[in-house]
């Protein structure tokens, strides 16, 4: 996901109030103690020097989805999607560089550009010539790069509130996040994960007590810490119409109407600019609309795909 710096920064020194008292000692968590607990179904694949988390469900020689998560979020959020569709698909979902049980990169790969190449580097390691993509927040940034850039590998795009165009004075110059905010990255807090939540959700009511405890313990995974300060240093957000343009991909934006991170608005945009695009915006829902309207998004990502497949055969 991405912070809104003015909401941001006031939940980010609420945490970090709470945060100084853990000040002198880290609140980090071991990644094999993680492993043991959330990682039961998954595989760890030595991807360009980087080790990822990949998981994969459904038939094996069903068509291919990818799901990229958003920005301190992990695999976890797309939980409800893979159930949708894995009936008739392989849905692989993997933790981002720096997220979840992936942790750091060694390489620090965390821009935009390099994100996108990396979905490439996953497909090579899976052996997966072509594929669907679907992407929320950071990870739909990083979707429809990769489908501008390498149009024959993308058969279709999925993008829930994508980053694309500027917001929060990101252009093509990246901004340093608050020492507040930093504080919160590189130690959350249970107050400062729900208050974090609470922005992304439309209808905080939504949020279980246990996608929360999942939320921070993913946060708190060694080393993840500075892996997001890290990402905010490298993220950048110049103009993206003519790439947009480039996609050649039928696309399914998703976008609910409540979102308080990248507004709205922006979804006509994004369409406007991809050649072969429809847009979908959901009442009452916020910025991650696969987690908290998971029915009727999957049903239409579902529908989106069948329809491609119909096409295509």
């Amino acid at each position: 996901m991405y912070f809104d710096w003015r909401i941001g920064l006031a939940l980010a020194v609420a945490a970090a109030i709470v945060g100084l008292i853990f000040l002198l000692r880290s609140n980090s968590l071991a990644p094999a103690a993680l492993e043991r607990k959330y990682a039961k179904n998954d595989r760890f694949i030595l991807i360009s020097g980087a080790r990822v988390r990949v998981r994969e469900e459904g038939p094996e020689g069903a068509p291919p989805v990818i799901l990229l998560h958003g920005f301190t979020y992990s695999l976890e959020s797309w939980d409800a999607w893979a159930a949708t569709l894995s009936g008739r698909y392989r849905v692989i979902r993997y933790d981002l560089l720096g997220h979840g049980l992936t942790g750091p990169d060694p390489k620090k790969r965390y821009a935009p550009t390099a994100r996108a190449a990396f979905v490439g580097e996953v497909m090579d390691a899976l052996g997966i010539r072509s594929a669907y993509l679907a992407g929320n927040s950071l990870g739909g940034l990083a979707a429809w790069r990769f489908a501008a850039h390498n149009p024959d590998r993308v058969k279709g795009l999925l993008l829930v509130s994508p980053g694309a165009y500027s917001f929060n004075g990101v252009t093509d110059e990246p901004v340093e996040p608050p020492a507040a905010m930093k504080l919160y990255l590189r130690r959350p807090t249970a107050a400062g994960v729900k208050a974090s939540a609470q922005i992304v959700y439309a209808d905080p009511a939504k949020i279980t007590e246990a996608r929360l405890r999942v939320l921070r313990d993913m946060m708190r995974r060694r080393g993840n810490g500075e892996a997001f300060v890290e990402s905010i240093r490298q993220f950048v957000l110049p103009d993206p119409t003519a790439e947009l343009a480039r996609i050649t991909a039928p696309t399914l934006i998703q976008w609910g109407a409540m979102d308080r991170l990248i507004p709205a608005e922006q979804g006509a945009r994004v369409q406007k600019a991809i050649p072969n695009a429809r847009l979908i915006v959901y009442d009452g829902v916020g910025h991650a609309a696969q987690e908290e309207d998971p029915e009727r998004t999957a049903r239409d990502a579902l529908d989106f795909l069948n329809s491609l497949e119909r096409e295509s055969n």
